[in-house]
């Protein structure tokens, strides 16, 4: 069943969108774009973006689902459990190609879009749509590089680093939001690259190659963990508030005032209050007992959350206050907190995989409901590029 997401207020708007964006990523600028220029040309004209975007999508999935087959609780690179088998090395070296093929095509699709005249905001909003899907599944990914042992982090420290990831992503849109320009930060290109070749040398040398404790006795995965907290405070979050500062200062932005600029950070800081609670306060210990699934729960409805501003920002309409799929999950932790022990971990972790398929169906529903209204209303095809006497 088709549910209309979109009111005419959205369709209206997106007829009047025009992209822009600002990439001042030096790797970008001076190595992927270059790169990416080449690559597209042996695209045939005949496929469609939206095509190499999903494709693109496919990857992270595809890697996310090899992952969950060889390392589900995350255990496989962590020595103090031998009863666990070490994940293949090729099982590495596909998912650096993954990576490699997924933000190629990510690189592209846009390029593409142009050379076949096809641009337009269904593309955009297809794009980061999945943009913010995959922002939970390749960190998760990279997560089984350290594993859950001494040279690691803990699964509840690797919630935090995910929620920094998406505050950091949520940020940039919100940006855009407010200022009607996305600034690209120059994380995402680093990050990755430096997943494609983390996922190389695992491959080459094994995960043990990992294994080490830098001077000061910080390991390799306490390292990454400061370093994505490093970059979110050094380098995104300042500059972030910093443009949207100068917009208001220069009259060059959306000009909303206080609280309606603030208003698309309700449901992301609601949601992340409701999960924090849940991991922080579980009676078992749910983000210790599956770790995969919490993520997986956080990811999507997260996901759901930013695709509603991506929506709202690009048809400047007013950003939704509260999305209803937190109810479902703040259903769920509230029964949590008050089961009694004697119903132990069954009953929780049941609760998690019920809220894993519903939230996971829900978020496809809505994705591709939207996608089909935006078809309909301008006369154009997701994956495939109509003739003009269509």
């Amino acid at each position: 069943m088709e549910v209309q997401y979109l009111s005419q207020e959205h369709l209206s708007g997106f007829e009047n969108y025009k992209y822009s964006a600002l990439d001042t990523s030096p790797l970008s600028i001076y190595v992927m774009h270059p790169f990416w220029n080449r690559v597209v040309e042996w695209c045939p004209k005949w496929v469609a973006p939206n095509l190499l975007t999903f494709a693109g999508f496919l990857f992270t999935v595809l890697n996310f689902l090899m992952f969950s087959y060889y390392d589900y609780d995350f255990y496989a690179s962590s020595d103090e459990h031998p009863e666990v088998p070490a994940i293949p090395r090729w099982v590495w070296a596909v998912a650096a190609l993954n990576i490699f093929l997924a933000y190629t095509l990510d690189g592209i699709d846009g390029k593409q879009a142009r050379r076949t005249q096809t641009s337009g905001p269904l593309g955009e909003l297809f794009d980061h749509g999945l943009d913010s899907w995959t922002a939970f599944l390749i960190p998760t990914c990279m997560y089984s590089v350290f594993g859950r042992g001494v040279h690691s982090i803990s699964p509840l420290r690797m919630y935090f680093c995910l929620w920094n990831i998406f505050v950091n992503f949520y940020l940039s849109h919100w940006e855009k939001y407010n200022t009607g320009v996305l600034f690209l930060p120059w994380g995402y290109d680093a990050s990755m690259v430096a997943a494609i070749l983390i996922f190389v040398v695992t491959s080459i040398f094994g995960h043990r190659a990992w294994a080490f404790n830098l001077p000061g006795g910080m390991s390799a995965g306490h390292m990454f963990e400061l370093t994505f907290y490093i970059c979110a405070i050094v380098s995104n979050l300042p500059m972030c508030l910093w443009n949207v500062y100068k917009s208001y200062r220069d009259g060059t932005g959306k000009m909303r005032p206080f609280s309606e600029a603030m208003r698309p950070l309700v449901p992301v800081i609601i949601f992340l209050v409701v999960c924090t609670v849940w991991v922080m306060y579980s009676p078992v210990d749910v983000v210790d007992l599956d770790p995969r699934c919490v993520y997986l729960v956080t990811g999507t409805i997260f996901s759901n959350i930013c695709c509603r501003l991506i929506v709202s920002q690009m048809s400047s309409t007013r950003c939704e206050l509260f999305n209803w799929m937190i109810i479902p999950a703040g259903l769920v932790v509230a029964v949590s907190l008050i089961l009694p022990s004697s119903t132990g971990a069954y009953a929780e972790l049941s609760m998690l995989y019920a809220l894993a398929l519903f939230a996971t169906v829900a978020h496809i529903h809505y994705g591709s409901c939207v996608v089909r209204q935006m078809c309909r209303h301008f006369r154009i095809s997701c994956f495939r590029i109509r003739q003009h006497g269509e």
